[in-house]
């Protein structure tokens, strides 16, 4: 089975071109889930209800997100109410939501979705590692596709977590740096590994912001306020073909489109 993840969706640009891709992209290549991480999809910072609705309407399954979730003070009460849109595991239970969701693709095949975030250089989380061990020990035996977006800053940490969990998860694709990596391969235990997805919104820009205010920021150190680039938008995601049975991968490569 295939199953499609894209890459951190920037605000109304990266909506919109999921709109008009989506569909052909899901007949095409025989899409069986879709994933998406939302965390900047309301203009670039968080996710609200009617985005995250937005997006679930276009026909995406599970979204993910990552430190940007509680940017918006309305997804505090939605997302308890809404099991598909998941957050970082490792965050303390007292926020509300949840780091895992069992999907049901359009074949039947369950999919464990798991969200987890990176410690360095990033808010203050428990361990992800440990975490990653006590999802895999709650899930149910039955569920062999399992799905990891990792959230996190650097490579290292990466793919250390890639190899934590080699042979005990279908995928682990990182998300957060808007950059696309080219090292998309799968391990010797089964799991397809990508370093980074990449972003879904305009590539002419700064990771997703006009340039000119970004190079300000750098150049003065004045807290000068982003605003959403136009320009170059392109969707960046990733396909893992997942044999169902035993839950491995027999496949991954990087899918862009403008």
């Amino acid at each position: 089975m295939n199953i499609l993840f894209i890459g951190d969706i920037y605000a109304s640009p990266g909506r919109r071109i999921v709109a008009q891709h989506l569909n052909e992209l899901v007949g095409a290549e025989q899409i069986k889930l879709v994933i998406a991480n939302a965390e900047n999809s309301a203009g670039g910072f968080g996710v609200t209800p009617l985005t995250a609705q937005e997006l679930f309407s276009l026909g995406i399954d599970v979204l993910t997100t990552g430190n940007h979730v509680w940017d918006k003070k309305e997804i505090f009460e939605y997302i308890p109410r809404e099991p598909r849109l998941i957050r970082p595991a490792n965050y303390t239970d007292e926020l509300p939501g949840r780091g895992v969701y069992i999907a049901r693709a359009r074949n039947g095949v369950e999919v464990a979705v798991m969200n987890l975030q990176g410690r360095t250089y990033m808010p203050a989380t428990d361990c992800p590692f440990r975490k990653a061990d006590q999802l895999l020990r709650e899930l149910p035996e039955n569920v062999k596709v399992r799905f990891v977006d990792f959230h996190a800053e650097v490579t290292s940490e990466k793919v250390s977590m890639g190899w934590h969990l080699n042979g005990r998860v279908s995928a682990v694709i990182g998300t957060h740096t808007h950059i696309p990596t080219a090292d998309e391969r799968i391990l010797a235990g089964g799991t397809a590994y990508q370093t980074d997805a990449g972003m879904t919104g305009a590539y002419d820009s700064v990771i997703g912001a006009e340039k000119q205010l970004a190079m300000r920021r750098f150049l003065t150190g004045a807290p000068v306020r982003l605003e959403t680039a136009k320009g170059g938008v392109e969707l960046h995601g990733t396909i893992v073909t997942v044999e169902e049975t035993a839950g491995r991968a027999v496949g991954i490569r990087r899918v862009a489109l403008s």
